[in-house]
C-alpha cells in the first residue's frame, strides 16, 4: 500500500511576511476610538463665533467619515469646489447656488452612501435660510477644514 502524502493545511504554510503582526496605520487606530454619536448637530451661531468650535466640528466630522463611510477625496473636493464657487457668486445669486449646492449634497449622501456628512445638510439648510454672507463664509471653511483633515 503506497503510503499517501498529507498536503500542509493553510495553517501550517510557511507565512511570506516572517510571521510579523501586520503593522497599525492610522485608520486602525481610528477603528479602536469610540465610535461618534450618531446625531452631531453643529450650531450655526457657536460657527460663526468661535474658531475652535469649527476646528472641533471639522475633526469630528472626518472622525465619522473614516468610522463610518467610505467617502473619497475626490468626492469632497468636488463638493468644496462646489461651495467656493457658490461663495463667489453674486449676491443675488448666492443663496440659489447654495440652495442647489445642498441638493447635490443630498444627492450626493444617498448615491454614496455618506451618511456621516448628513450634519452638514443639515447645517447647510440653516445657512440658507439665514441667506448672510458670513455663514456661508464660516460653511466654505467648515468645509474646508474637513478637506484638509482627510487628508
Amino acid at each position: 500500500m503506497a503510503e499517501e502524502r498529507q498536503q500542509p493545511r493553510r495553517d501550517d504554510r510557511p507565512k511570506r511576511d516572517g510571521g510579523r503582526p501586520p503593522r497599525r496605520d492610522d485608520r486602525d487606530r481610528d477603528r479602536d476610538r469610540p465610535r461618534q454619536e450618531l446625531n452631531v448637530e453643529i450650531d450655526l451661531a457657536k460657527l460663526c463665533s468661535d474658531s475652535l468650535y469649527l476646528d472641533n466640528q471639522a475633526h469630528v466630522l472626518v472622525t465619522r467619515l473614516h468610522d463610518m463611510d467610505s467617502g473619497t477625496r475626490s468626492q469632497l473636493r468636488r463638493l468644496y469646489s462646489a461651495v467656493r464657487r457658490a461663495c463667489r457668486a453674486p449676491e443675488a445669486e448666492r443663496q440659489h447656488q447654495f440652495v442647489m449646492f445642498r441638493a447635490r449634497l443630498a444627492y450626493t449622501i444617498a448615491r454614496h452612501s455618506l451618511r456621516s456628512l448628513d450634519p452638514l445638510e443639515k447645517l447647510l439648510l440653516q445657512v440658507t435660510r439665514k441667506n448672510e454672507l458670513a455663514a456661508y463664509e464660516r460653511f466654505r471653511d467648515l468645509f474646508e477644514a474637513i478637506i484638509a483633515y482627510n487628508e
